[in-house]
Order: C-alpha cells, then sequence, then structure tokens
C-alpha cells in the first residue's frame, strides 16, 4: 500500500465529511425545507414531526462538523509544517506547548457538550463562545495551514466560517421557539443559508487541497518544486 500511517490519518477529515457531514446535511437541508413548507401552508400533509427531526438532525450536523474540525486541527498541530513533530525533530518543541493544547482541546469538547445540555440562556451563550474561541485559539496554532494569502478561496476560512455558524444554531435552538416575533427564526434561516454556502464551497475547496497534498514519502521530493508564481521557473521541479 502506498499510504503511510500519517496519510491514513489525514484522509480521516475528508472521510468523515463524505460518509457522515454531507449526507446528514442534505437530510437536513431536506427537512428544513419541508418544515418551511409545513409552515407557509394552511394544509398540507407534511407530518408535523418534520420539525423535530430537523432540530435533531441540525444539532447531529452541528456535531458532526464540530468533530471533524477538531479532528482536522489536531492532525494539523501534530503533522503539519511546523507543527509538534517537526518542532520535535528540530529541538524546538516546548512540552508546555504541548499540554496547553491538549487542554485546549479538553476544554472545547467540553464546552461542546455542555453547550448541547444547557438550558438557560446565559450558559448556552457561555458554553457557545466557549467552543467558537476552543476552535478559534486550535486554529491559530503553527502546524494549521491557512492560505492566508489566498483566504477567499482557503477552505480553513470557509470551515472556520460554517463552524461557527454551526455553534451559533445551537446555541438560539431554543430562541426559534420562544420568540413570537420570529425574528431569530429569519436570523437562523439567512445564517444557515449562508452555511449551506459555505459547505458547497467546502467541498470545492477541500477536493482541491487534497490534490494538493502530497503523500508522505512523496512530499520531500515534491517541496523541491517551485511554487512561486512571480518566478520565472514557477510550477516546475528541479
Amino acid at each position: 500500500m502506498f499510504l503511510n500511517l500519517k496519510d491514513i490519518i489525514l484522509l480521516l477529515h475528508p472521510i468523515l465529511a463524505c460518509t457522515f457531514v454531507f449526507p446528514v446535511l442534505g437530510i437536513t437541508t431536506f427537512f428544513a425545507l419541508q418544515t418551511r413548507q409545513r409552515r407557509l401552508k394552511d394544509t398540507t400533509s407534511i407530518p408535523a414531526t418534520v420539525g423535530s427531526l430537523h432540530v435533531k438532525l441540525g444539532n447531529l450536523l452541528a456535531a458532526g462538523v464540530i468533530g471533524i474540525t477538531l479532528v482536522a486541527l489536531a492532525y494539523s498541530v501534530v503533522f503539519g509544517f511546523q507543527g509538534f513533530l517537526m518542532q520535535a525533530a528540530k529541538n524546538t518543541l516546548q512540552p508546555l506547548s504541548v499540554v496547553l493544547v491538549a487542554l485546549m482541546f479538553i476544554v472545547t469538547i467540553a464546552a461542546t457538550v455542555l453547550l448541547y445540555r444547557a438550558q438557560s440562556k446565559l450558559w448556552r451563550a457561555v458554553f457557545a463562545t466557549l467552543s467558537g474561541m476552543g476552535v478559534i485559539i486550535l486554529a491559530l496554532q503553527p502546524g494549521v495551514f491557512r492560505r492566508d494569502d489566498e483566504w477567499w478561496v482557503s477552505h480553513f476560512y470557509f470551515g472556520l466560517a460554517a463552524v461557527m455558524l454551526m455553534i451559533f444554531s445551537v446555541a438560539i435552538v431554543r430562541e426559534i421557539y420562544q420568540d413570537r416575533s420570529l425574528t431569530w427564526r429569519r436570523i437562523h434561516i439567512g445564517f444557515n443559508s449562508l452555511a449551506l454556502v459555505l459547505f458547497l464551497l467546502q467541498g470545492i475547496t477541500g477536493t482541491r487541497d487534497l490534490l494538493e497534498i502530497p503523500l508522505s514519502w512523496q512530499a520531500p521530493v515534491v517541496y523541491q518544486c517551485n511554487f512561486d508564481p512571480r518566478s520565472p521557473q514557477f510550477k516546475t521541479c528541479p
């Protein structure tokens, strides 16, 4: 087999996205449309259960998105360029950094779990903030590839925006059903329509990034090639 252990671990994120997140996204979107259609019509054959199913699937989708984001960040922090393994090879790894990053993963996961269990508006806001901040702090660690010079086509930034919207959606579920002015419902529809576009962009940019990442044993040769678009030798290899 041409894949090393590092390559197999790298594939966990796209495998989970393809086999879990995107199927659940499709089903959740279907029930969202059914729920919307049922509310707009006085008489309909759409069952009343579509609303509760949409909520359950939406919560499952958000958990899946947060989960695969943490999987991708964990891989990047350990195996990425300037990640823990590369720092260890250069004798620049700080044990305290490893401990703090590990604690941040634990805090983020715990905050996300507690967000789902929280009842009051205050605690949902607290745990949503902690969960979102945890993801952002982990995303800014060395080793995470962000494509800062091309942020408008960056899988990282699209994904970060999508996961923030998912956390926000979980936090406001109760407000959607309690708000008689429908303001929170409209916010939910608007933000999750944006999230749907971001997921589409994630599918495109994620496929592109997989194509650009060489297998671990090929990387030393591939990264000798010229990736500078300003160079006359751009897209050439020694």
